[in-house]
């Protein structure tokens, strides 16, 4: 694992701290009925996230599932915009209409936020099809959880990634419980990152809490699959530290478990003793990102209360018809 230079781990800082703030802000929302529907927070999952974004380049997708908001705000997509789909206003990504889980923007090539487990692997395995055809030298993150990995289409789209060779790097963000139910209790191999073993797919488990760690990881498989040697697997071992959604209480685990991950593994804390121990910046540095990532945050969370709601005209509205209703 290399290490960053002190312009990367101030990036790195930065752009965790701002995802983590985003989110606690947004479950205050939520908590006070401003943001309604599901809610799925990315809270201890950073630096999966903030590290494979150090190693694409412009033009490369990203897509991902319904835990969503940090990968948007990493791809650098405006904070107002994401927290104003949360509270459903027309100047949210999705004008509103979208939420949580259904937020796109074509012009930082990020294609979703999807609800459904594990249905954006084989739309993943598609946009790096189109790399393919295409030949634009163009790869796609795709992003699908620990749960998500025993499902039939995941399969589906390895073998075909593997048989096109398509630019593709699927990345497991395993936090050990999918939805409340340990990996252990679910899945009879443990080691996600040999899912790929019976289709020729190389793939390697990574410290999903360390943002170099991820980073190096992602370099590797980022080259693997521009090379046109296909496909690459990265089994990311993160955790999250909140429920899988607003509504789960997260009773399968101890709050013990919990303090000890926040108090020995976190991702930011990580990085913020480093940059104090080399001296890559002071205290009052940091102290002045932190009051700029709250500024940012309380901004766009005053925008979502007070921006309009869409208009009752656009209901029907970006929604496609069958040809016959159309037709008519």
């Amino acid at each position: 694992m290399s290490e960053f230079t002190a312009e990367q781990e101030l990036k790195a800082y930065r752009e965790m701290l701002l995802i983590r703030r985003f989110e606690e802000k947004a479950g205050q929302l939520y908590g006070m009925g401003f943001i309604g529907g599901f809610c799925h927070l990315y809270i201890g999952q950073e630096a999966v996230v903030v590290g494979m974004q150090m190693a694409i380049k412009p033009g490369d997708q990203v897509i991902t599932t319904y835990r969503d908001h940090g990968h948007m705000l990493a791809i650098g997509m405006d904070p107002r915009g994401v927290m104003a789909e949360l509270t459903g206003r027309r100047g949210g990504y999705s004008r509103g209409k979208g939420g949580s889980m259904h937020m796109f923007s074509v012009d930082k090539a990020f294609y979703g936020g999807h609800g459904i487990v594990g249905a954006n692997v084989p739309l993943g395995t598609g946009l790096a099809f189109a790399n393919r055809y295409r030949q634009n030298d163009h790869v796609c993150l795709t992003y699908f959880g620990d749960g998500a990995a025993n499902q039939g289409q995941v399969y589906e789209s390895f073998n075909m990634a593997k048989l096109w060779r398509l630019p593709v790097v699927y990345i497991i963000e395993n936090n050990k419980y999918a939805m409340g139910t340990s990996v252990g209790r679910s899945s009879a191999t443990t080691d996600l990152s040999q899912r790929g073993r019976s289709f020729d797919i190389p793939g390697e488990q990574v410290d999903g809490m360390d943002v170099r760690a991820v980073k190096a990881a992602g370099d590797k498989a980022v080259a693997h699959a521009r090379s046109g040697e296909g496909p690459y697997i990265l089994e990311m071992l993160t955790y999250r530290y909140r429920g899988h959604s607003m509504s789960d209480p997260a009773k399968y685990r101890s709050k013990e478990e919990v303090q000890k991950m926040r108090a020995e593994r976190d991702p930011i804390e990580q990085v913020k003793k480093r940059i104090l121990a080399h001296q890559l910046a002071s205290e009052a540095t940091l102290k002045e990102i932190e009051q700029e990532i709250k500024a940012i945050v309380n901004d766009a969370a005053e925008f979502a209360q007070n921006d309009a709601e869409p208009d009752p005209s656009e209901l029907y509205t970006d929604v496609l018809l069958p040809l016959a209703d159309a037709a008519e």
